[in-house]
């Protein structure tokens, strides 16, 4: 049973909508040693640009489902237990912040979602569900292997009758690698790595239907991004409250107030790509320059509302409100022969109120929602330092106000008793982050400048398919389609130039249109079997600019085959391989990067009840997989592998 797609527990047969479901023994049994590489083994799923988080630049760190790409911000909203874990001012996810012991499963919806779940939810939701106090138990889990990885983690959770506390934290990092391509590269090429610390404590009391908590997690990291100068350093406190009440008609009603503090710095660069007098004999790569030092915090504060109730036989009614409000300032120091000093602030709110009919009954399902939307950017302005005092910019933020509507009808068909038809259409919107519209950003030699004037992103889509559910497994395929309207890209200025200039813009219009199969097999009682397919003919449909080119960072062809196998006087071993077609890195489609293929391997043992030791591996084949061209290429992780144990100390296992 999924409950993300629709606000109410729906089977696969039943549901209108594309899921998936990673459960927790599926995420321990993963080689990836991070969230955003455990998730990639839902076929269609990448982020931004394919490398792991543990190298990745932060800004690349969106996620892309069904075809549509993203940016630095994510087409896909990923959220825990109802509260958005985008970054507030980027727009990406920072995979690293929840300890590792605390996820207990994930749940996963294709296509369009804004009808429930408002900005961002244009290729989908990935909803993350954290455990729950359940019994007195301490867990410890540690590994180490190549390129200096580790992860250690620790969650201790205690029950007392109606009251639970967990706890739980962890240290995750590498010393990481270059990621230049050897051939390329040069003297200011250093290895691109991540050190983080999370923490999380959780306090609940639950009797009755009536369940209460209080959630606060904090999250450090320090990033060096391949050059000697190019760093940034996130910190972020979190914190949520709220309550569930079961009512004894079914109803369900909950309530959370959440928010967040987060201090980001980053630093910028410029490359010199061309011999330099000042290193002998150097020929590429020679010397960096810094161009632009950054500091953005930001302070986010939201609500929720949300009821669930049956009416009669085979009626729910799903209602809610949510309110969401992030205020964000920008310093920023540039440094050469434009050197400025810059102060600006800016505020987003989203309002907004939805409503859904579900109607369940012989074999039918129906659901129509719609979401009504305040989308709110204002209080902005900037400041410049004139050489003795802060003082009005000539430009200032942009005010906008738009009122967004979001319906979606979805209908499914029941077919006796292993057969389903099913088919939605939908409307979808994304705003743009703050980063979008006031900061530049750059990755290798090309520099992304920000647009005050962006509006939110519209999206239109439906997707029809068949599904099947047996005793051995469930197949799933689907047809889809989506136009995005005014999408947020960045487009190509001026590409001679160095670094290479690119340009946020509301572009005309980007379609992805194509075929998915996902299928989860059980041939042997102690062997699974999961996967799929994707192809998304993704290109720019309309505007004055790109016309028919492919949407950057989206593979037409992607495809994951995953198999477990669990024996009890053996134990489990996992094989995860993932297949990708070419993609390009670029607007223009000047810079193409080639398909590849990754496999992936785990293993662990028990050693009586207490004690698991196991060993993973990744890129087994030691593929050169490329990640970007900016315009020099960068590579993926190459083969690596690491060892630990996991022990567990009381509860019931």
């Amino acid at each position: 049973m999924t409950v993300t797609a629709y606000r109410t527990p729906l089977s696969d047969l039943e549901s209108p909508a594309t899921t998936r479901l990673l459960s927790e023994r599926t995420l321990s049994s993963s080689a990836a040693v991070t969230l955003d590489g455990q998730v990639r083994q839902i076929p269609g799923l990448e982020l931004f640009r394919r490398s792991s988080s543990l190298v990745a630049n932060p800004s690349s760190q969106g996620v892309s489902l069904r075809g549509l790409g993203s940016t630095s911000a994510s087409r896909t909203l990923v959220t825990e237990d109802d509260v958005p874990l985008a970054n507030p001012v980027g727009g990406w996810i920072q995979w690293e912040e929840q300890p590792e012991l605390s996820i207990g499963s994930i749940e996963l919806v294709r296509g369009g979602a804004s009808d429930l779940y408002g900005s961002s939810a244009i290729g989908g939701v990935i909803n993350v569900i954290p455990m729950r106090p359940t019994q007195d138990q301490v867990e410890v889990l540690s590994s180490y292997g190549g390129e200096g990885t580790y992860d250690s983690s620790l969650m201790a959770e205690a029950k007392r009758g109606p009251w639970g506390v967990l706890m739980a934290g962890g240290l995750l990092g590498t010393d990481g690698f270059i990621q230049e391509a050897p051939s390329q590269r040069g003297p200011v090429d250093v290895a691109s790595n991540v050190h983080a610390q999370n923490a999380l404590l959780l306090a609940e009391h639950e009797r009755g239907g009536l369940r209460l908590f209080m959630r606060a997690s904090g999250f450090n990291e320090e990033r060096h991004n391949g050059t000697p100068y190019q760093w940034n350093a996130t910190r972020d406190v979190r914190y949520a409250t709220g309550a569930d009440w079961r009512a004894g008609s079914g109803g369900l009603v909950g309530a959370r107030i959440y928010g967040s503090s987060e201090r980001y710095r980053q630093t910028f660069s410029s490359i010199v790509n061309t011999p330099n007098a000042a290193t002998p004999g150097c020929a590429f790569r020679c010397g960096e320059t810094p161009t632009k030092f950054s500091y953005d915090p930001d302070n986010e504060l939201g609500g929720a509302v949300h009821l669930n109730q049956p009416v009669g036989a085979g009626l729910v009614l799903v209602g809610g409100a949510e309110a969401h409000d992030v205020r964000f300032w920008d310093r920023e120091q540039s440094y050469g022969a434009k050197a400025a000093l810059t102060n600006l602030r800016d505020h987003q709110r989203d309002s907004a109120a939805y409503v859904e009919a579900m109607w369940v009954r012989g074999g039918w399902t129906v659901a129509a929602s719609g979401r009504m939307d305040w989308f709110q950017n204002y209080d902005g302005f900037q400041w410049a330092w004139n050489g003795t005092a802060y003082v009005a910019s000539a430009t200032q933020p942009s005010q906008r106000d738009e009122r967004i509507f979001d319906p979606r009808l979805g209908i499914s068909r029941k077919i006796a008793a292993h057969w389903s038809l099913n088919a939605s259409g939908f409307r979808a919107f994304r705003a743009p982050t703050p980063s979008e519209l006031y900061r530049s950003t750059q990755v290798g030699n090309k520099l992304t400048n920000p647009n005050g004037n962006l509006l939110s992103e519209r999206a239109t889509g439906w997707e029809t398919g068949v599904a099947t559910e047996w005793t051995w497994g469930s197949v799933r395929t689907s047809y889809f389609l989506t136009e995005v309207n005014r999408p947020i890209v960045a487009v190509t200025v001026n590409p001679t130039s160095s670094p290479i200039l690119l340009v946020r813009e509301n572009l005309g219009q980007i379609e992805s249109k194509g075929l998915a199969v996902d299928f989860e097999l059980k041939p042997l009682s102690w062997a699974n079997v999961d996967g799929g397919y994707q192809y998304a003919h993704a290109t720019v449909s309309r505007g004055s600019q790109d016309l028919n080119n492919w949407i950057p960072e989206v593979a037409r062809n992607m495809a994951t085959l995953n198999l477990r196998a669990y024996k009890a006087a053996i134990g489990t071993l996992s094989l995860q391989s993932r297949l990708s077609g070419r993609q390009y890195d670029d607007d223009a489609n000047a810079f193409l990067l080639h398909g590849y293929f990754k496999l992936d391997a785990f293993a662990s043992h028990q050693l009586g009840k207490r004690v698991e030791l196991f060993a993973a591996g990744e890129n087994l084949l030691d593929r050169q997989i490329e990640v970007s061209k900016t315009p020099t290429t960068t590579l993926a992780t190459p083969r690596t592998a690491r060892v630990g144990f996991t022990v567990r100390i009381g509860g019931g296992k």
